[in-house]
């Protein structure tokens, strides 16, 4: 490294984490004022509060808008290079605009190795309890209200239920089925069955087994008992956020059994899944962006182009929620909509670099 680089990396990463912790700190005191009530109500202490939420809300947002404070970052510290001619110095000593662009890269990797450990394992962590803070505190009782669920529990077996209470953890109207490519083998029916945390099994009230055998149908009553199926109360239990609370290791494996029971919210994980490897990407293209909309001397100087920075930093989370509401909804697959901002930006930044003079 240069005297050069050394001068424009420290500059980047300085600027880039007084705008994060600025950013931050204004989402936090807005985010408190929304949520005070709830705080007073369950009587909560500030240490509490700051240790189990604020604290582990900070790393979240942190990330979230990294794309946006990457990039303001970037043209605050070029805008200021530029508006004291240094850019010009180093252009004219010789230095060519790629090679000025290395520093800037240089910060961009750093930060994007540190987001793909943050999403991908240390922010999870945090999520897991500032989560279940706002379930406790912030966020009504939850209550399950799906109705005739069916789900895949094995190769060829299905479970279904009417309801499922899952307060009191019981399941009315419940059957079990043995499918055999398109043929029925077996249907067991209970009118109840009941999570027993001590045991970690489920009691049967007194079921009816059905087994066919080509024409051939056996009945078969059987007496209230206990058996282990490969379900469990916690799928039916609040989602809310829960792609958030999973390290990158633990949100494949619920993707893998997702797919499996070939539940119908699977693209929301996927959208998380993919979006974590697309930040750090962004971060990249937003850099390079950053510096070539902010290399030359304003007339409208250095505020009017982090003006132009906050714009264009939020029309890309704009793009980032809208492309995530597509993929929700099943329009955009989780793939697409997880690279759609980045892959309109870099044709942005193509374009940028061949159509603005430097």
């Amino acid at each position: 490294m240069k005297i050069l680089d050394k001068y424009i990396l420290q500059k980047f990463l300085t600027a880039f984490f007084f705008t994060v912790v600025v950013l931050v700190m204004v989402i936090c005191v807005i985010d408190f004022t929304e949520k005070n009530d709830d705080f007073i109500q369950h009587n909560l202490g500030a240490k509490q509060i700051i240790l189990e939420y604020y604290v582990n809300l900070f790393p979240y947002y942190a990330n979230l808008l990294s794309p946006i404070t990457v990039f303001i970052a970037v043209v605050f510290v070029t805008a200021q290079l530029a508006a004291r001619t240094e850019i010009v110095a180093i252009l004219a000593s010789g230095v060519s605009f790629k090679r000025l662009l290395v520093p800037y890269l240089m910060g961009s990797l750093v930060l994007g190795v540190a987001t793909i450990a943050l999403t991908g394992w240390i922010i999870p962590y945090a999520n897991k309890t500032r989560v279940e803070f706002e379930r406790k505190y912030v966020k009504n009782p939850y209550r399950f209200k799906g109705r005739d669920v069916h789900m895949k529990i094995g190769p060829s077996t299905y479970a279904f239920m009417e309801s499922y209470d899952n307060v009191n953890n019981i399941g009315y109207k419940f059957a079990l089925e043995t499918i055999e490519g398109t043929l029925l083998k077996r249907r067991m029916t209970a009118e109840a069955i009941t999570w027993d945390s001590t045991k970690r099994a489920w009691r049967l009230t007194p079921q009816l087994v059905r087994t066919f055998r080509g024409q051939k149908e056996t009945l078969l009553a059987l007496p209230a008992r206990d058996t282990t199926l490969n379900l469990y109360p916690k799928d039916f239990a609040s989602t809310y956020r829960l792609s958030e609370t999973m390290t990158l290791p633990e949100l494949n494996r619920y993707i893998r059994q997702k797919i499996e029971r070939g539940s119908d919210d699977t693209q929301v994980y996927l959208s998380e899944k993919y979006e974590r490897y697309a930040y750090p990407y962004a971060i990249f293209i937003l850099t390079v962006i950053g510096v070539i909309m902010s290399a030359r001397k304003s007339r409208a100087g250095v505020g009017g182009q982090i003006a132009l920075g906050f714009v264009l930093a939020f029309v890309f989370i704009i793009f980032v929620i809208l492309s995530r509401n597509l993929a929700a909804v099943g329009t955009l697959s989780p793939l697409l909509a997880a690279w759609v901002p980045s892959i309109l930006f870099t044709g942005v930044g193509l374009v940028l670099y061949r159509v603005v003079p430097r």
